[in-house]
Order: C-alpha cells, then structure tokens, then sequence
C-alpha cells in the first residue's frame, strides 16, 4: 500500500493520512470506500448519534458512503488544512472527485513519500462547524446536518476513533 496512518500535523487532529509513494498532480490517491447508504440513511444515522462523530462522504441522494465503521477505509484519515485550525505552510494538496459513481481522493499537486495528504471538506461543512460551536481542542460538540446535501464528510469525527 502506498499509504498509511499517523498522528497528523495538523494540532487535536488525531490521525492523518500519509503518502509512502509520489503521488503526482492528478493521480488517484485513493477510493473513498465504506458502506454504501442512501442520503435518508445518512440523516438517520447522524441523528442516531446525536449528531457527533461519523464518516459520510455524499456521491448523490440514492449514494452516499459511510465509512464510520469501517477503519480498513484509509479515505477517511485525510485531514483539512483549510479548517479552524490552520498551521502556516501547510495547505490542501488533493481534492475530492466522484468518477463513474465512486468517491476518490485526487492528487491536486504533487505528494511526496512523507507528506500527510490534505483535502478540502468544503465550505459547508465548515460553516456548519462553527454555527455548532465546534472545538478544535475536543472535538465532541454535536453538529446537526440539514435536509440539504453537504459535498462530503457531514458531522465532526470522532477523535476516539481518529
């Protein structure tokens, strides 16, 4: 495999994703992978666990990808360098991208064996943090997710399993 998992540079982040290989520009990184739900699913399950803690990634209302379960799904591990918590010289270096269906991870610059592999979890899911109060130093305060599709991950990870 040419990815693993390590504590992340980012501070309270918990684990990060890790490039063992050179990744370039446009590469696939990785498959999002998890259970395959529905978006009505997704919703019931956040409200299951009160809404703390999950792995959604959100391809279309009949699929989305639900991860939270599943530590085998190295996906999940990639952290935000455009969150709350921003450390200089550090920055967003794929992106998210459904091809054929399926969530990807995808080299937006390249990656070099060591880096820690950074994607944008979007604009919503930020606002939707800080409206929640979300803390970076504890990560447990709830968020709740709306009728609306969010573009990828939903609610907050849980560290305990991060």
């Amino acid at each position: 495999m040419d990815l693993e998992i390590k504590k992340s540079g980012i501070p309270n982040a918990g684990k990060g994703l890790f490039a063992k290989a050179l990744f370039k520009r446009g590469d696939r990184v990785i498959e999002y992978t998890g259970e395959e739900i529905t978006w009505a699913q997704c919703k019931k399950r956040n409200e299951e666990l009160d809404g703390v803690g999950a792995y959604y990634f959100y391809v279309s209302n009949r699929k989305c990808i639900d991860a939270q379960h599943r530590p085998d799904s190295l996906a999940r591990y990639a952290n935000d360098a455009s969150g709350i918590v921003r450390i200089p010289g550090i920055r967003n270096n794929a992106r998210f991208e459904v091809i054929k269906g399926k969530p990807y991870i995808i080299a937006s610059r390249n990656i070099k064996p060591g880096d820690e592999v950074f994607v944008s979890y979007g604009k919503e899911y930020w606002d939707a943090m800080r409206e929640n109060g979300f803390d970076p130093e504890h990560k447990k305060k709830p968020i709740k997710i709306d009728g609306e599709h969010h573009e990828h991950h939903l609610v907050p990870k849980r560290e305990a399993k991060h």
